[in-house]
């Protein structure tokens, strides 16, 4: 949904701000209104101004965590129809910015922000070979920097020099440290303070141990660590042990919930469990049917659940789950070439929120920022559940239809 031209109002209200100045905001927008020239948008942008001005008026002052609104006239994609769309609410927390924006779409970017992960964790993986520097921050994993090192090895042998090659390998390793810890600073303080809520060092020897008690690693990220971990790798492979290895600091990071129950996902199919579901079709058949636990879904996920009605005599209603947005009247079987009445179409990952609670399903939604989200999206179609019993074979079930792996996007609507 859309408005041509630039009418639609969007109103953000940071927590604390007076709403006589916002009143007065609007009051000066809506004189600035009367100068655009096109009659029809001159008269929905002022119309949504008032109604933002009506709206403020019920409120003694802003709420605790700040005050949204998005008002306007929305033209559906057809440019069929139109209907007045008003939108309020508190955020769940605070977002401090202050907005006023009058265009063809609503501003949800600020909206967006919220959603994100407010703690970010550092990572220093260190070894022999060189070190990784990353940061985490909800189901963003960001490698921010990486050096190699080729240190002296240790020598048998020698004779009197043997203590030279020591010397000159605890120089090599001294300065090693120096190089990391010059890093850490760059990488992990902003304006003199740090940017990550705590720091995890990792690596397979003792040079992690010896950089959190080196005299070179900065206070400020002494005092951050929150875990030292031995891993049996460097570089990204290190980082990802130590992610696994951390998971109790991290708390509920969604990064990590995502990588442990993909994980679970993952070890139910290897041993061909009865008691898991994956594809979309499949998946989605069985959760109408209540019988699906908990839904992992891709939160990128391009599906519509539709549902149409048969041209058979007895009118029977089915529901489909086809890949894309779907705008249309009739949907044309690829297989039998019937023409379906469209009654109702729904992005699915809006179904499924409106709709969990009513078929007793948990939802965890997950990116495909991850390694193993990204082989979830890409192997099962973004979409599994684990069921509430096993289901030894789904021709026991009865479904509307039963078809194998999802739909060909390339059908014909009308």
């Amino acid at each position: 949904m859309h408005r041509d031209g630039t009418s639609l109002i969007s109103l953000i209200i940071p927590p604390g701000e007076q709403l006589i100045k916002v009143q007065k905001k609007l009051i000066d927008e809506l004189g600035k209104a009367s100068n655009i020239k096109l009659q029809r948008n001159r008269k929905s942008v002022e119309e949504a101004i008032i109604t933002a001005r009506e709206r403020l008026k019920l409120y003694l002052k802003t709420p605790q965590n700040g005050l949204i609104i998005y008002c306007g006239n929305i033209i559906s994609e057809d440019g069929r129809s139109e209907k007045k769309c008003t939108i309020e609410f508190e955020p769940f927390k605070p977002l401090n910015i202050s907005l006023y924006y009058c265009g063809e779409r609503f501003e949800a970017e600020p909206l967006k922000k919220l959603l994100e992960d407010n703690e970010k964790f550092g990572f220093i993986v260190i070894d022999g070979n060189g070190a990784l520097f990353a940061t985490l921050q909800g189901s963003t994993k960001t490698i921010c920097k990486v050096i190699k090192v080729d240190l002296p090895k240790k020598q048998g042998r020698g004779g009197s020099s043997a203590p030279r090659f020591a010397r000159l390998r605890e120089i090599s390793r001294h300065n090693y440290i120096r190089k990391v810890a010059e890093l850490a600073i760059n990488t992990f303080i902003t304006e003199g303070k740090p940017n990550v809520t705590g720091l995890i060092l990792a690596g397979s020897a003792d040079l992690k141990t010896k950089l959190a008690q080196s005299d070179l690693f900065d206070p400020r990220l002494s005092k951050i660590v929150i875990k030292i971990v031995d891993v049996s790798y460097g570089f990204e492979n290190g980082l990802n042990e130590a992610v696994t290895l951390s998971e109790k600091v991290l708390g509920n990071l969604k990064y990590v919930q995502e990588q442990k129950i993909i994980t679970k996902f993952f070890e139910e199919l290897k041993v061909d469990s009865p008691k898991i579901v994956f594809g979309v079709e499949d998946s989605m058949r069985m959760a109408e049917l209540s019988m699906v636990r908990l839904l992992i879904v891709w939160e990128d996920i391009d599906y519509t659940r539709v549902r149409m009605k048969s041209p058979k005599p007895d009118e029977v209603e089915t529901v489909r789950y086809l890949k894309g947005h779907i705008d249309a009247k009739v949907y044309k079987d690829p297989k039998s070439e019937v023409e379906n009445e469209i009654l109702e179409t729904a992005d699915l990952n809006d179904w499924i929120l409106e709709n969990c609670g009513k078929l007793g399903m948990e939802v965890q939604f997950v990116s495909d920022k991850s390694e193993v989200g990204f082989q979830f999206v890409k192997g099962f179609g973004g979409c599994a559940g684990f069921l509430r019993y096993a289901v030894p074979s789904f021709e026991t079930l009865t479904f509307d239809e039963k078809e194998e792996g999802d739909f060909d996007p390339e059908v014909d609507f009308i």
